[in-house]
């Protein structure tokens, strides 16, 4: 493997698990968010 490769692969492994922690908890964030507007007490003010 050549130096650039070996270098591709070392960022690509170490930047995987900062971007799978954040992605996950803005999913979660987005879907939490989400659930609590659906099931949010609607009132009517008039």
């Amino acid at each position: 493997m050549s130096q650039l490769e070996s270098i591709i692969w070392h960022v690509l492994g170490y930047s995987a698990m900062p971007v799978i922690i954040i992605g996950g908890f803005a999913a979660v964030a987005a879907i939490c968010i989400w659930l609590l507007s659906i099931t949010a007490d609607k009132e009517e003010t008039s």
